[in-house]
């Protein structure tokens, strides 16, 4: 049985990712043994800033800018292996050295993978998801399949092989058949994955046995994930999602370890609303005023550049992460980017057809049909260090009030206030 101290805490993202996982994972790292990641692939992008230097990162979770916490990638993850080789130099150069393990059983990205995302999403038109053409999906589809390539397959050649003549030709039938040229070479990309295996082999390990004999000897294990609900392949805007489940149920399966005791599950919420990517988006803002909450919250991709969409915030989203992922409490992030606004429309329901709605719904028509039905609240002034340093207390009672409707709408507590992108601009409350 595990030992009764081993502490487990999950961060995830309650909107639509990129609502500053990567800060608060990095904010609770200090205390961990382990940091793990357990979905998605190199379509996620965390930033970090500690000490005014910023780190951008994909696959390695958030905690490698510690010393101590054993960086983990889960089976659940999906591997572009350049892209990882590429990530760990780059943090050697800013004198980070990973300690990283790399799950034996996590897929791996190919290059027909990502030529597959390009068709796909031309293919898909108005029913795509606004992919980062990353292959994700793809190589989802090709672990389902049964004929996906693991990351001990590239450090076996004969295996390696025998499967890449496979899922080769398997891929490149359905490119073509899309209408698609392709110039890959199987053997070109044989011999290029056989050296990544090379670099790559002393980080893959059996991290299912490593996580569990860590909760046994009581180690403290923080799991961040990837994107947010609504992209969750289950429960978020179908087809408008990523391509695998981003709940905090899903660290058993992206894991390989049954966790009971789940101490903590963080929902990161950002005070408005930010989507990279295709889909309807009831509260989202257009013209001069979307430009000015773009600009003013840096709302550009981490992975790819692209600017974000922006809107006010959804408590209907919300409501359905506090749900699904069985939430304990909320990070609540971006506060002072909402500084200098007068009036601060809240979405509480859609309305749908007349009825006013208070969770997503799965209908395709009814979600593209939604109009947000807002509660304004009042804004407040600029914001300043020694509001931090002073606590919850010192901020201006119309913050205060707007965190209180937040808490009462969805029936979650918010515990943690960020007020900028560093470590310090944190308050717990």
């Amino acid at each position: 049985m595990p030992n009764k101290s081993s502490k487990i805490t999950v961060i995830i993202g309650a909107q639509w990712g990129d609502e500053g996982k990567g800060k608060i994972t990095d904010f609770f790292a200090g205390e961990a043994d382990f940091v793990v990641r357990f979905h998605g692939g190199n379509n996620a992008g965390h930033t970090v800033i500690v000490n005014d230097n910023i780190f951008k990162l994909h696959l390695i979770p958030s905690g490698v800018l510690y010393d101590h916490p054993v960086s983990i990638i889960g089976n659940g993850v999906v591997v572009d292996p350049a892209a990882l080789i590429k990530e760990i130099n780059y943090l050697r150069d800013k004198g980070v050295d990973p300690k990283l393990k790399i799950s034996d059983r996590a897929h791996v990205i190919l290059p027909y993978h990502i030529e597959m995302d390009v068709a796909l999403t031309k293919h898909q038109d108005k029913l795509a998801a606004g992919s980062t053409k990353r292959g994700i999906a793809p190589v989802y589809g090709d672990k389902m399949f049964r004929h996906g390539i693991r990351m001990v397959d590239i450090t076996e050649p004969s295996v390696f092989k025998e499967k890449l003549d496979k899922a080769f030709s398997f891929n490149q039938t359905l490119i073509k058949a899309f209408g698609h040229s392709s110039s890959l070479n199987k053997e070109k990309i044989y011999d290029e994955y056989i050296g990544y295996g090379q670099t790559l082999a002393p980080y893959i390990s059996d991290v299912s046995v490593n996580l569990f004999n860590a909760h046994k000897r009581g180690s403290s294990i923080l799991f961040e994930g990837a994107q947010g609900i609504s992209l969750d392949v289950d429960h978020g805007v179908y087809p408008h999602t990523t391509s695998s489940n981003t709940v905090a149920g899903h660290i058993a399966a992206g894991t390989g370890v049954g966790f009971r005791d789940i101490h903590r599950i963080i929902g990161v919420t950002k005070a408005y609303l930010s989507r990279v990517g295709q889909s309807p988006l009831p509260t989202e803002l257009e013209g001069d005023e979307a430009e000015r909450l773009r600009e003013k919250g840096g709302e550009y991709g981490t992975t790819t550049g692209r600017p974000r969409r922006v809107g006010w915030l959804d408590l209907v989203q919300v409501r359905q992460a506090v749900r699904t992922n069985g939430l304990t409490e909320i990070a609540l992030t971006k506060l002072d980017i909402l500084s200098g606004f007068s009036k601060l429309p809240v979405c509480r329901a859609y309305n749908i057809g007349g009825k006013e709605i208070t969770e997503m719904p799965a209908s395709l028509s009814q979600f593209r049909d939604s109009s947000p039905v807002y509660d304004e609240l009042d804004g407040w002034g600029s914001l300043t260090s020694d509001m931090i340093e002073k606590g919850f207390s010192a901020l201006p009672q119309t913050l205060q009030q707007y965190v209180k409707y937040i808490e009462d709408q969805v029936g979650c507590p918010i515990t943690i206030i960020s007020m900028g992108p560093q470590r310090h601009e944190t308050i717990i409350r």
